[in-house]
């Protein structure tokens, strides 16, 4: 007996669905359904999104025009010095930074035990890291992986892997 590939979704605006999960893994496909549940059908998802009719990469530019500013007045108020890098790593590794250093301080303070001191001097290694590009390179991190990660890129002793 074969897994569905089939699914029948009711989704969170009470449309339902029948998907086809063929191009999910047998034993992802329940979980995946369930998930989808919890959502709105596309139809719903667009329409409560698109009230203006843009365009995919409009809404886009929004969405990131506002992560980037949310990034420059983060940056401003918390005293991190300017990234280094191309015009388009820049802006991105700004907003990389601000959501890991963000990440970073929800899961070891506020979630976590870090007492302020430890966290201010974790502050201040991640002010002295700035090229953009380590900070696009960690965008998949986790926050509380932050630590061990600014360790890495301020150890000078690490010397050359590859002697030759």
């Amino acid at each position: 007996m074969t897994v569905d590939v089939h699914w029948q979704v009711t989704h969170r605006c009470g449309h339902a669905i029948t998907h086809d999960l063929a191009h999910k893994p047998a034993d992802t496909r329940a979980g995946f359904a369930r998930w989808l549940a919890t959502t709105e059908c596309t139809d719903c998802w667009r329409a409560g999104r698109d009230t203006s009719h843009e365009s995919t990469e409009q809404w886009l530019a929004k969405r990131r025009a506002g992560e980037q500013q949310a990034a420059v007045d983060w940056a401003t108020r918390f005293e991190m010095p300017p990234l280094e890098g191309s015009e388009r790593a820049v802006p991105w590794g700004e907003r990389c930074r601000h959501q890991l250093v963000d990440a970073a301080h929800t899961a070891l303070v506020v979630e976590g035990s870090w007492p302020e001191q430890d966290w201010l001097a974790l502050e201040e290694k991640a002010r002295s890291v700035r090229r953009a590009g380590w900070w696009i390179d960690q965008r998949d991190a986790e926050g509380s992986d932050l630590a061990e990660l600014l360790d890495a890129a301020t150890d000078t002793d690490r010397g050359c892997e590859n002697p030759f």
